[in-house]
């Protein structure tokens, strides 16, 4: 069960890089008013969802404690990045504030689940 864990906690990890790095590379473009929402945030965002409910049923299923209220608060901020990221992902050209904010929920979801214990 450990080696099924470690395997969705690597895909999770691959998600938060995928949203995360579709962020990050277009920041210049944020500054200039011309970012957009691509599709590997988009694929990121699901990635990191359908990976953490599963890990979230193998840990309950490998009687592992699970801290409800931080997977609750990581799953909501998770909802906002996907609804923002599906709406806007057609848009030629994404709002800055919009922009800014699912790069930043998606960094505060990151420091969430490393540094929250």
């Amino acid at each position: 069960m450990d080696v099924l864990i470690h395997l969705f906690v690597g895909l999770h990890i691959i998600g938060i890089a995928a949203l995360l790095g579709g962020f990050l590379t277009q920041m210049k473009a944020m500054g200039q008013g011309t970012a957009r929402f691509v599709p590997g945030m988009l694929h990121g965002a699901f990635t990191m969802l359908a990976t953490g409910v599963i890990l979230v049923g193998l840990n309950e299923a490998d009687h592992h404690h699970v801290n409800t209220v931080k997977i609750g608060v990581k799953l909501a901020l998770l909802i906002v990045i996907l609804g923002l990221v599906y709406v806007k992902r057609d848009e030629e050209k994404a709002e800055k504030g919009a922009f800014a904010l699912v790069g930043a929920l998606t960094m505060v979801n990151v420091f969430i689940a490393v540094l929250w214990t």
